[in-house]
């Protein structure tokens, strides 16, 4: 063990910095978007594994395997239970994960399910700023903005904030965008 700045650490350098959450988390009512979308998804992909399970039990198709014919049954079941798994779990798990702020100079974003991904993109480099509301959406009262850049790693999206949130952060970020912009964009 050697010490590096006072702290033990290990030989092989010191440990990554440690990103804090952003400060906001986004709407409650996100976690009922995720749920109907996810249930209308894994609906749509649950009644057709029903159909296709149907289908190759009373079809008379030559040459269809026997383990096909005898394990079908289980295709819906499986695809069933990741849907509710969808449904139920994945929007509260989102919903805990995914996180904004914005300071004066930076939009700060952290979303992800397994794997985590925090993006902070420069106010100085955005170059537009769009709001955008999907129909299920639109019946919560909730928007997505998208910040974009020149570079598409550099872009971000917070979905899932209430409506008159996502148009006053995007008039204040395009404001503040233009102040800032900078030669580099």
């Amino acid at each position: 063990m050697t010490k590096v700045r006072g702290t033990d650490e290990a030989a092989d350098g010191p440990s990554p910095p440690r990103l804090r959450a952003p400060a906001h988390r986004v709407s409650p009512r996100a976690v009922a978007h995720w749920a109907i979308e996810a249930l209308l998804l894994w609906g749509i992909g649950s009644g057709l594994a029903w159909g296709v399970a149907a289908w190759v039990r009373t079809s008379d198709w030559s040459g269809r395997p026997e383990w096909l014919v005898e394990r079908i049954a289980w295709l819906p079941v499986v695809i069933g239970v990741a849907g509710v798994f969808m449904v139920a779990v994945a929007p509260v798990w989102r919903y805990r994960v995914h996180r904004w702020e914005v300071s004066s100079d930076v939009v700060y974003t952290r979303t992800g399910w397994f794997n985590r991904e925090w993006l902070l993109v420069p106010v100085g480099r955005i170059q537009t700023v769009d709001t955008e509301q999907g129909w299920i959406e639109r019946l919560l009262g909730l928007a997505t903005i998208e910040i974009n850049t020149a570079s598409h790693t550099g872009s971000s999206e917070v979905a899932g904030l209430p409506v008159d949130v996502a148009t006053g952060l995007a008039e204040v970020l395009a404001r503040r965008a233009h102040d800032l912009r900078d030669d580099a964009t």
